[in-house]
């Protein structure tokens, strides 16, 4: 599960790797490329697409690296050893699904060790989409100053959407997704979550 000799780093009080740092950015490039893939119709050698792949790469970075942040800091917190982990496989079906405009975006999970309980667990996997929300939220709140043309307005309007679209995909309650677990633990947080996530995607156009 965790690589014992890969290099390790110590940021304040959490703990990284140069194994994960890999790993992140792996995931990072790959979900990119299924996004861009998705949103921009198809993949191509053009400037066009180029744009989209960059747009991609700065939303669903934010997201998906805040999100599995969100899960290891927790996890760290309560005193757990917690890495993550990229899914070769899930990233290739990622990437070979966005050809059909339809995103699955599980390209992999902080891999914890340590005592951890429904409780815990349930903080833990709910930290993920509570980061989404609250970067979909930030995102809204720059939508009402800035202009929604161009690059940055791209960036506004995707960073909103995917941070909004992790969120709620991350609480389907089925198998490692968050939602099983976090809806095992609470079912008020689990519905707070959701609740949030719907009202968000109705404002979809934004």
């Amino acid at each position: 599960m965790f690589a014992a000799n890969s290099k390790q780093y110590k940021i304040g009080s959490y703990t990284t790797s140069e194994k994960e740092i890999k790993d992140l950015t792996l995931a990072w490039v790959m979900l990119s490329l299924a996004f861009a893939i998705a949103l921009g119709g198809g993949f191509s050698f053009t400037i066009e697409f180029l744009i989209v792949w960059f747009i991609s790469a700065v939303t669903v970075g934010t997201g998906f690296i805040c999100h599995e942040l969100g899960h290891k800091i927790t996890a760290q917190r309560f005193g757990c050893f917690a890495e993550f982990r990229a899914s070769f496989t899930m990233l290739l079906l990622a990437v070979a699904m966005s050809f059909t405009g339809i995103i699955f975006a599980a390209p992999g999970a902080v891999m914890i060790s340590g005592y951890v309980n429904n409780i815990t667990n349930g903080k833990i996997s709910a930290s993920g989409p509570i980061v989404n929300i609250i970067l979909a939220a930030m995102f809204l709140f720059l939508s009402f100053f800035i202009p929604a043309v161009g690059v940055t307005g791209m960036i506004i309007k995707y960073g909103y959407l995917i941070n909004t679209w992790l969120a709620l995909f991350n609480m389907i309650p089925v198998g490692i997704l968050d939602g099983a677990k976090v809806l095992k633990w609470n079912k008020n947080v689990y519905g707070g979550i959701v609740a949030v996530g719907v009202v968000f995607l109705l404002f979809g156009g934004v």
